[in-house]
């Protein structure tokens, strides 16, 4: 038998097996069940009015939250990427600590630290309350990764270029600054398109701190309308919330991908 033939003939056993097994997964499932636990038709009904505070409350709540996070995140990560390459060993040093700890710890254990512990042992109220607290926490943990990627971007750029800037004149800051991050920005905007992605979904631990009725992000609403009964007793409000996140990252995530694509183009 021919290695192609062998080939094609366990691809398709293998899609043979998956299609059996969904089939038979589709057959044991309790749809009723199912339908009214997680798409409940009283449900859907009672919730008729919530998809608009989903969307106006949750949807732009995340969305804000996200940007704040991210904008915050970046201006630290770039202090922290620059710090990694200075020839200040304390600088070094310093920033090293940061990205370990950080990149380290689960956010959400940050997050609890941040909203409970610090303002408890330091008598500190952070701005915005427990949410101020939250995203102080998320800008902390994105900094750390966001470095990272900041940090592989610059050492991507071929020394040749600083070379070529010093030899103009050019001072170490000037070089850094006009010749060096612009073309470090353009390797590494698809991974930092990622990192906001994942934010967006990151923001949804806020929830374990809570948060005033007109600040609560996209997880923390629906989680509420369950709890109300607005939803029935059912996660039909959360299957909203997770329909409403899929529509805002999806996108972003096929863009992540062309980017990628047009960049694996742009370096052949």
């Amino acid at each position: 038998m021919r290695r192609t033939t062998r080939r094609r003939l366990t691809v398709g056993g293998i899609n043979v097996v998956i299609v059996g097994a969904l089939v038979a997964l589709l057959f044991m499932a309790d749809g009723e069940r199912i339908r009214a636990q997680f798409w409940n038709p009283e449900a859907v009904a009672l919730s008729g009015g919530t998809w608009g505070q989903l969307i106006a409350v949750g949807v732009v709540n995340t969305l804000l939250y996200t940007a704040i996070a991210f904008v915050g995140g970046f201006v630290l990560a770039l202090c922290l990427a620059l710090m990694r390459l200075s020839p200040i060993a304390s600088l070094r040093w310093l920033a090293t600590a940061w990205i370990e700890l950080f990149r380290g710890l689960p956010a959400l254990i940050v997050i609890i630290f941040m909203g409970f512990g610090v303002p408890i042992a330091f008598g500190w109220s952070p701005p915005g309350g427990l949410v101020g607290a939250g995203l102080l926490a998320l800008v902390m943990v994105a900094s750390a990764y966001m470095a990272e990627t900041i940090r592989a971007g610059i050492q991507a750029v071929p020394k040749g270029q600083t070379e070529a800037a010093r030899s103009l004149g050019m001072g170490s800051a000037s070089t850094m600054f006009r010749v060096v991050l612009p073309q470090a920005f353009r390797v590494v905007i698809p991974p930092l398109t990622n990192e906001f992605v994942l934010l967006i979904k990151d923001t949804s631990l806020l929830a374990i701190i809570g948060a005033e009725p007109m600040q609560r992000e996209l997880t923390t609403l629906a989680r509420d309308f369950q709890a109300s009964g607005i939803s029935a007793g059912t996660s039909t409000s959360l299957v909203q919330a997770a329909l409403l996140y899929l529509v805002i990252t999806l996108p972003l995530t096929q863009l992540v991908s062309w980017m990628e694509r047009r960049q694996r183009k742009a370096t052949r």
